[in-house]
């Protein structure tokens, strides 16, 4: 039976828990339907970091409808993936209801549903984003409560259990150092938030232009918080594409050997189909493409070895080749929060080892904590490239890693986001189906 608030049919839905166990009702009933209804094409896409369930399954319907007239002879079955992210409903994405406020007011405070959303990702921390929540609200001006603003949104980060060696968080790791927290929780907390609060004013105002003042670093706790839960979840979207939607992939491949999958994430989403592909079972073949929308992860994470540190590598090296078929980065200098928020969080992070407190150099900064939803996939030889025109005018190539420059259409957003969530465009649901050779 269709889903009455889905644009697409057959459609199935496919919810994971945090350790990325699957809800085996569905599980089940995807795995029957597939067969029955004589899928051949099965289009799994995976929902970002800033979304819940009603705003994943108005994703996946508007994304998904121009699809049937697009290849109207295709046997094309359509999976939504849910997982437990959580959203900051103060954060306008195109195309859904604002909730708050627009995205160019500052947001100090911390809104009833982002509240709501915080208690249900953190259960057992209801007092303390009750506490974080009024401090952004009174915003003191001592130093000490900025202080003990970090040590709460550090305790929310620890909230959630590290998983084991983990290897989930990092999506670049040096050899033989171990992992452990992101380090912008080590240092002083106020000038961690003054560092967000001046990237912030400028994606508004550039530094030096008229209008633009020195900003209270309490206009950078809100991101500071953001970071926290971003850092969570980041771990979380690697632990369910390993654990869960890797094996059942592999589970669906048995049950209907003839199914072409291709998986398809935005933002976190693509950290998660990215890391399905280490999930998995040998001797799989039933991914025939990826498409990564916006990929809220680094530019490295598929490289073999780091330009700026050799022994490092990226944590999913190799792992397109897991792909029978290209791996396809879509990508927008029009994204601000993977151009400007995104590297300066990765490097506060030390997600490449040992760099916090060098200094914020925008070049350099964007070259070494890069997300490939800003840039594209880097470090990786062979890796073509494309402007959106190029990849819908002729064939995708084969396999390998392919970037392609979708800031034609991924271009409408206010800050600090940008465009990050504007992917519901046609041209991108013909680079979809291009990718997996869907006709």
């Amino acid at each position: 039976m269709a889903d009455p608030a889905m644009s697409v049919t057959p459609y199935w839905e496919v919810t994971f828990d945090a350790d990325g166990d699957v809800d085996g009702r569905q599980r089940n009933r995807l795995l029957a339907g597939v067969a029955e209804r004589g899928v051949r094409d099965l289009i799994v896409f995976a929902h970002g970091w800033n979304s819940d369930r009603s705003g994943a399954t108005s994703l996946y319907s508007r994304f998904f409808a121009p699809f049937p007239r697009l290849a109207p002879a295709a046997r094309i079955g359509y999976v939504g993936v849910v997982w437990p992210s959580m959203r900051f409903s103060d954060e306008p994405v195109p195309d859904l209801p604002r909730s708050v406020v627009d995205g160019s007011a500052r947001r100090p405070a911390l809104d009833k549903d982002t509240r709501t959303a915080l208690r249900e990702t953190f259960p057992g921390r209801v007092t303390m984003v009750e506490q974080l929540a009024r401090l952004l609200e009174e915003r003191p001006a001592e130093e000490s409560a900025l202080e003990e603003f970090g040590r709460l949104a550090r305790l929310l980060v620890e909230a959630v259990p590290p998983e084991p060696q983990a290897l989930f968080a990092a999506d670049t790791l040096v050899e033989g150092v171990p992992q452990d927290g992101p380090a912008m929780f080590a240092g002083p907390a106020a000038a961690v938030c003054e560092e967000f609060a001046r990237a912030l004013a400028g994606l508004e105002v550039p530094p030096g232009a008229a209008g633009f003042t020195v900003p209270n670093p309490w206009d950078g706790a809100h991101e500071l918080l953001r970071q926290a839960t971003y850092y969570a979840m980041k771990r979380r979207a690697g632990t369910v594409g390993e654990r869960g939607l890797g094996p059942l992939v592999g589970r669906l491949a048995r049950a209907a050997p003839a199914v072409r999958v291709h998986l398809v994430g935005h933002s976190f989403g693509g950290r998660l189909v990215s890391f399905a592909l280490r999930g998995l079972p040998e001797g799989v073949g039933a991914v025939k493409s990826v498409t990564l929308l916006q990929g809220a992860f680094s530019h490295y994470a598929f490289a073999a070895r780091l330009p700026h540190d050799p022994r490092a590598g990226g944590a999913l090296q190799g792992q397109q080749h897991r792909i029978d078929g290209p791996l396809v980065c879509c990508h927008s200098r029009h994204d601000t929060a993977l151009g400007t928020v995104y590297p300066l969080a990765s490097r506060m992070a030390g997600d490449a080892r040992g760099a916090v407190g060098e200094p914020l150099v925008g070049k350099l900064l964007g070259a070494k904590w890069g997300a490939m939803g800003f840039d594209g996939v880097r470090a990786v030889p062979g890796t073509r490239a494309c402007t959106l025109a190029e990849a819908l005018s002729a064939p995708l190539p084969v396999s390998g890693c392919v970037n392609v420059d979708a800031a034609a259409v991924v271009r409408r957003g206010g800050p600090p986001s940008g465009a990050h969530s504007d992917i519901v465009h046609p041209e991108l649901a013909r680079v979809v189906l291009a990718a997996g050779r869907v006709r």
